[in-house]
């Protein structure tokens, strides 16, 4: 079968990543932009798609089914699997963003995480922040994008809406389930859920 224009391509930069010292493994499956630039020692899984205007740094893993467009990756940085950063984001230096995570239009500061199932979009995040599993910056009020700040050290729980405009101060825990709708101040405890109930011996209707 003959190869396309676009095929000839993939294949040329492929080549051309390998011989610089990108490992790839299923390099068949990866595709890359005429403006992608890589630096040492990085690894890029199977099924990995780089979009124009993307920059990778050195030390840095992409794992499987993850898709970057006009992004900046720093050093030592891990992505994926199945994660997707779009335009406007920059990973700094030893963050990790894991398996169904999308960050638009955001900063995520050195050593940070974001692990699991979460949307960072029009955020700036700080160092050593952890954000938990199912996150989400709610940055669309209907009219306009809203801007989520969280400082150094802060600690979001797993299940959490933080509705912007919003700050989250340094060191401050927000915890699970909560839905964040006011500043947090620094090294504070933000929580809003209601008190649990429980019927004892309670019995199901039946049809």
């Amino acid at each position: 079968m003959k190869q396309t224009n676009s095929q000839k391509q993939q294949d040329t930069l492929r080549k051309k990543f390998l011989k610089l010292g990108v490992k790839m493994s299923g390099p068949e499956t990866i595709f890359f932009s005429d403006d992608t630039k890589i630096g040492k020692k990085v690894i890029i899984e199977p099924y990995v798609v780089i979009g124009s205007k993307v920059k990778i740094g050195n030390n840095v893993v992409i794992k499987s089914f993850s898709h970057l467009e006009n992004c900046k990756i720093e050093n030592s940085v891990e992505i994926g699997p199945y994660a997707r950063i779009r335009p406007g984001t920059t990973l700094k230096k030893g963050s990790k963003v894991g398996n169904f995570v999308e960050i638009k239009k955001s900063t995520l500061g050195m050593k940070s995480k974001v692990n699991h199932l979460s949307y960072i979009g029009d955020s700036t995040i700080g160092k050593s922040v952890n954000v938990g599993a199912g996150t989400i910056t709610c940055n669309y009020d209907g009219i306009k994008k809203n801007k989520t700040i969280i400082k150094d050290d802060a600690f979001i729980g797993s299940n959490s809406a933080l509705v912007a405009p919003i700050t989250i101060g340094k060191n401050s825990l927000v915890g699970a389930g909560s839905v964040i709708t006011k500043n947090v101040k620094d090294k504070t405890l933000a929580l809003t859920r209601t008190l649990q109930s429980e019927i004892k011996n309670y019995k199901r209707k039946k049809k």
